[in-house]
């Protein structure tokens, strides 16, 4: 089969490149021809322009050569960018998979979209000959826009790595991901602050490039406890995740994140907001601890109990390790992926 897929470059720090880059360290290009087109870097507006523009051209002279084009998206801006793609491969002739990663869609179509421009994209989406979900609850939105028979629910994964070292009790907690006010940081923040003099050895590990110049300013308050790495690579992101034994998500939306899998793997105890496809991995109390997104209440009082409970932070990270090897092992995603191609030939 050969496959020519669209998406954010994968030198863009985000879960959409996060997903793409597993793919290929899993094989996906030994399983199949696989090309990769990349719609946006990181930079300025003009460069992104530019970016996209020369992504169109590039993919026009290329995809006759395919029967496959899977497009990654998520909502808003990424989405537009996406348009093009769509209309030039039914252009062309060729099977579409759009794959669907965004955890605010239904706010974006419902609340931002005007009807017009809501018949637009249903009729656009529509062009999909599969759509893939990253988690149930957005099978159930786009069942609503699109022909249900078209929707498969197709999570991320990941590869789980053997652990070595690993610190499962103490006052250590990690966050990974776009430091901004979406993500829950200002929540996050003031509940490190009030808890710090209670609790003198807690740190926060903050992993991830800022978009909020002003939350930056709290944290650069507090560097005797408040740790920012920047966006760590690889190995860094190994070395964290094993030494902090508590990873924090209080995020406000979220399709299925790659972070959350990755602090469960490697057995933190995991506390993370109870929306979009995050249920569908934590069972409350069992495989990680879902708190109401916004709520510094809910927020201290989950990682309070964690702190008192050494034993509890133990039995959650092996379960929630155990939970992501049964549901969210990146071997047999790809598989699944392989045989959805399969499909279309």
């Amino acid at each position: 089969m050969k496959v020519v897929m669209i998406g954010p470059a994968r030198s863009v720090n985000g879960g959409i490149s996060a997903v793409v880059n597993n793919y290929y360290k899993a094989g996906l290009d030994k399983k199949i021809e696989l090309k990769y087109i990349g719609t946006m870097e990181d930079g300025g507006k003009l460069h992104k322009l530019m970016v996209a523009i020369g992504a169109i051209f590039k993919f026009i002279k290329n995809v006759s050569h395919y029967d496959i084009v899977h497009i990654n998206m998520a909502s808003d801006m990424s989405l537009y960018r996406k348009i093009p793609f769509i209309y030039l491969t039914k252009i062309f002739g060729k099977k579409l998979v759009i794959h669907q990663h965004g955890g605010n869609f239904q706010e974006f179509y419902y609340q931002e979209c005007d009807k017009k421009k809501q018949e637009f994209i249903k009729k656009t989406l529509e062009k999909a000959d599969v759509f893939l979900v990253v988690a149930d609850y957005l099978g159930d939105i786009f069942k609503k826009i699109i022909a249900e028979e078209k929707v498969i629910s197709f999570p991320n994964a990941i590869e789980v790595s053997e652990i070595n070292n690993k610190k499962t009790s103490g006052q250590k907690l990690l966050f990974l991901g776009r430091l901004c006010k979406e993500k829950g940081i200002r929540e996050l923040l003031n509940v490190v602050v009030e808890l710090k003099d209670d609790y003198p050895e807690l740190e926060l590990y903050l992993g991830g490039v800022w978009v909020d110049g002003d939350l930056k300013n709290i944290a650069d308050k507090y560097p005797e406890f408040i740790h920012q790495l920047g966006w760590i690579d690889k190995e860094e992101k190994e070395k964290y995740l094993q030494e902090c034994n508590i990873f924090v998500l209080p995020t406000y939306f979220e399709g299925l994140p790659m972070s959350l899998l990755e602090g469960m793997s490697y057995e933190c105890a995991c506390i993370a907001s109870a929306v979009g496809g995050i249920p569908q991995v934590i069972e409350d109390g069992v495989s990680g601890v879902l708190i109401q997104p916004k709520d510094e209440n809910s927020l201290k009082e989950a990682i309070e109990k964690l702190l008192q409970d050494e034993k509890q932070q133990e039995k959650l990270g092996q379960t929630g390790r155990q939970r992501v090897l049964d549901g969210f092992e990146l071997a047999k995603s790809i598989d699944k992926l392989v045989e959805i191609y399969t499909t279309l030939r």
